[in-house]
């Protein structure tokens, strides 16, 4: 996999890099800031991009705007938004495309889970943070999302998370069959299509989620 590093902290664009350096993949540059991001993945075309969101010289949302621009030139390269905090704002713009993810900073002190997200969003999956997730999926008055059980919204959340129906059926020590069956009530009281096809499934979803944040 290789891999573009955006963040303006040395310390932790350094670590970064080691961690993806070590972990064998190759990382083709480093950058402190977002301004030239889109035209150097433009030319080199690797198959990740890591941006923190807060970056020179706002340290408001330069990261964000540079992934939206970055997956509007070069939707095949994946991007891997860092943030210190939670902010949902910043990955509701994104969600429902492929080859995106969104996670905290401390995730990446779990190195194997970490380099496993980056590898799925690198080959065109997607990944949220947890506790992003559980920010997204929280019901709002009168939403559709009400409709669902503590079950089922949970199974949400890690669909959401990008986890496959084997990945849900071992994270719930369940059969995969009823993972089966609480993804087709949950479509079903989301009034969302069913389909054949695992991450259209999954985008459709995020794609509501989206929807209903935007609303509330």
């Amino acid at each position: 996999m290789r891999v573009v590093i955006v963040e303006d902290q040395a310390l932790l664009r350094e670590g970064l890099a080691r961690l993806f350096t070590d972990g064998g993949h190759d990382v083709v540059t480093t950058l402190g800031d977002a301004s030239t991001v889109v035209d150097v993945a433009d030319r080199e075309r690797p198959d990740l991009v890591v941006l923190d969101i807060r970056m020179p010289p706002t340290y408001t949302d330069e990261g964000s705007r540079a992934a939206r621009d970055l997956k509007a030139r070069c939707p095949d390269v994946g991007v891997l938004l860092l943030s210190q905090h939670i902010e949902t704002t910043h990955a509701v713009d994104l969600v429902s495309r492929p080859g995106f993810g969104y996670l905290l900073k401390d995730r990446v002190l779990e190195v194997g889970d970490f380099l496993d997200t980056a590898q799925r969003i690198a080959d065109g999956g997607s990944a949220l943070d947890p506790k992003v997730v559980a920010r997204l999926v929280a019901p709002a008055a009168g939403s559709p999302l009400d409709r669902l059980s503590e079950r089922e919204r949970r199974v949400l959340e890690l669909m959401a998370e990008g986890l496959t129906n084997t990945g849900i059926a071992q994270r719930l020590v369940v059969s995969e069959r009823t993972v089966e069956a609480h993804i087709h009530h949950i479509l079903l009281k989301l009034d969302l299509p069913e389909s054949g096809d695992n991450h259209r499934r999954v985008l459709a979803v995020l794609t509501h989620l989206r929807a209903v944040h935007e609303r509330s």
